[in-house]
């Protein structure tokens, strides 16, 4: 199939003046453009996943680019066949990651290359600790040889953890290598880690997504999971890439999620096709007795659940009943 759609994530961190006129700014641009995704703006700078078709590609490279607040901007591109996001959403956010607390950007990790990142794994003793700091759905599917995930639910749980990693290692012996998705967590969290005293803090520079770009599946297992439409994805679109989750169900090899059909549950769940048949989109047998449960459509590359309009919320209900 044809790709004729760019997928595109970014991040910067530089003054805004004014968000919410931002906000308007881009709302104006993006409006005739084939183009759709999650744009964030804060007063400290803009985070943002959208996909692009290519022929309108160049019109927001010159406009986004050629603003001298963005210029510096790190574009990490993948191909589509379709926009990898249903709608162009844009907003104004307090914090571009949500963490609850400041933190002095300056004093965070260095950072790493790609090819700099896949020799220090090479060369990693018992004294270095990889950590990633994405969400268990993302690690199921795909992560870097050696590293660990820190066990929380949620991201603003992460200051916490920081505080009991300077307790339980030596902050002076210790390397730690932290990665994400895109690069911009690490980009705060590295800070935490500085200020409990850890002296070798690394971050990989553009995260996993400018990783698999410019090294492939050098040191990493798996897939990589996005935040839009395709979910999983090879790391590198050269490169085969082995499968290393299982479906919850049969536990055959597996990297394809789904949400719950039930809209009370809605949890990602890992599955194969036919498994999903059998449970009716459900990740639990509960799930399938749920009286407000959506109707089940087989994909081979299903798609993220998405708000059903409240008329057919109300249709779901009375149709189940």
């Amino acid at each position: 199939m044809k790709k004729d759609v760019l997928v595109l994530a970014f991040y910067l961190f530089t003054p805004i003046e004014e968000p919410k006129q931002e906000v308007k700014r881009f709302h104006k641009f993006f409006a005739p453009l084939d183009a759709t995704g999650r744009i964030y703006i804060s007063e400290k700078g803009i985070n943002g996943q959208m996909s692009i078709s290519k022929s309108d590609a160049p019109a927001f490279y010159e406009w986004f680019l050629g603003d001298p607040r963005f210029k510096e901007t790190d574009i990490k591109v993948h191909h589509h066949t379709e926009q990898a996001f249903s709608k162009m959403t844009i907003k104004v956010r307090e914090q571009l990651v949500a963490m609850g607390e400041e933190v002095d950007l300056s004093k965070g990790g260095a950072r790493l290359s790609a090819k700099e990142w896949a020799e220090m794994i090479k060369e990693r003793d018992e004294d270095t600790l990889i950590l990633d700091v994405r969400n268990h759905y993302e690690w199921e599917v795909g992560h870097f040889e050696g590293s660990e995930k820190p066990e929380f639910e949620t991201f603003s749980e992460f200051p916490e953890y920081a505080k009991k990693l300077g307790k339980t290692r030596d902050t002076k012996k210790t390397k730690v290598m932290m990665y994400c998705t895109g690069g911009i967590r690490c980009e705060l969290y590295s800070c935490l880690l500085k200020d409990q005293g850890f002296d070798e803090v690394f971050q990989l520079d553009g995260g996993v997504i400018k990783y698999g770009l410019e090294e492939g599946t050098n040191q990493w297992r798996g897939k990589l999971f996005v935040f839009d439409d395709r979910l999983v994805v090879p790391i590198n679109e050269e490169e085969e890439t082995e499968t290393i989750s299982s479906c919850t169900q049969c536990e055959c090899k597996c990297d394809l999620y789904y949400n719950c059909a039930n809209m009370e549950c809605n949890a990602l769940f890992l599955s194969c096709l036919e498994c999903a048949k059998k449970m009716m989109g459900c990740c639990s047998d509960r799930c399938i007795e749920a009286p407000r449960r959506r109707e089940f459509v087989p994909r081979e590359h299903p798609k993220p659940f998405r708000k059903l309009p409240f008329e057919e919320k109300i249709k779901a209900v009375s149709s189940s009943q």
